[in-house]
């Protein structure tokens, strides 16, 4: 569910969007369409797995109430963190490189910076991964753990820059481009595998790790306070 579906997802974005369509469309930041639109379909799996796997796994943990294990366990809430951070990040680094194995055999793949596409991966994975937290831990439902990845992560994800550059919008609307955190994330990956930079790079980067901190830090006081654990 985590690895598998993730990538038949990414398969079929690539063939379709990718491989058929992307030969009858003009080169994009003067790529093929394909090597355009692979950053942003790696970027939606990673930011899909990290939620998923500490939502998911936070959520069982207090509906199956096997979360008392954890909690008199010897380990500080910081430990206990880490250990679902390690996880979420190794699985999205799995899925992320899963789909650009698909990229490569379509012939989409590129990488100009490798030190740049593993810190995309990796703090964006960390980002979603502190989110999943939050939700696993608020959730009393599986309406509720469904509703975030339903309603928002996957509207924003998919008009965040995956498919189209911001010249490509009218000048009216790209200030909602700017406004939508998922436009720095997939445009921060896209530099580092293409070159092409859409936005302020310095912005995105000082962006996405306030949110590590900002989200590290709320997670923190809520295992420490034991807000949704200790019912």
């Amino acid at each position: 569910q985590l690895v598998m579906a993730p990538w038949i997802s990414a398969l079929i974005f690539i063939f379709v969007f990718g491989y058929v369509l992307g030969h009858r469309m003009p080169a994009i930041a003067g790529v093929p369409y394909l090597k355009f639109l692979l950053p942003g379909l790696v970027m939606m799996d990673v930011v899909t797995v990290a939620f998923q796997q500490t939502s998911g796994d936070l959520y069982f943990a207090r509906f199956q109430r096997y979360v008392q294990e954890m909690l008199v366990s010897p380990l500080s809430y910081f430990e206990m963190m880490m250990g679902s951070l390690v996880i979420a990040v190794l699985r999205a680094f799995v899925t992320a490189f899963g789909v650009l194995v698909m990229g490569w055999v379509f012939g989409g793949l590129s990488i100009v910076s490798i030190p740049g596409f593993l810190f995309w991966i990796a703090v964006v994975a960390i980002v979603f991964a502190l989110a999943g937290m939050i939700v696993g831990l608020w959730a009393d439902n599986f309406e509720q753990l469904g509703a975030v990845p339903i309603f928002l992560l996957s509207p924003l994800s998919m008009v965040g820059g995956v498919f189209t550059t911001v010249a490509m919008l009218p000048t009216w609307l790209r200030f909602l481009a700017y406004a939508n955190p998922f436009f720095y994330f997939i445009n921060g990956l896209r530099q580092a595998m293409i070159g092409f930079n859409d936005g302020t790079g310095i912005f995105g980067v000082a962006f996405t790790l306030v949110l590590v901190a900002v989200l590290g830090t709320i997670v923190w006081r809520l295992f420490a306070t034991g807000w949704g654990l200790r019912e």
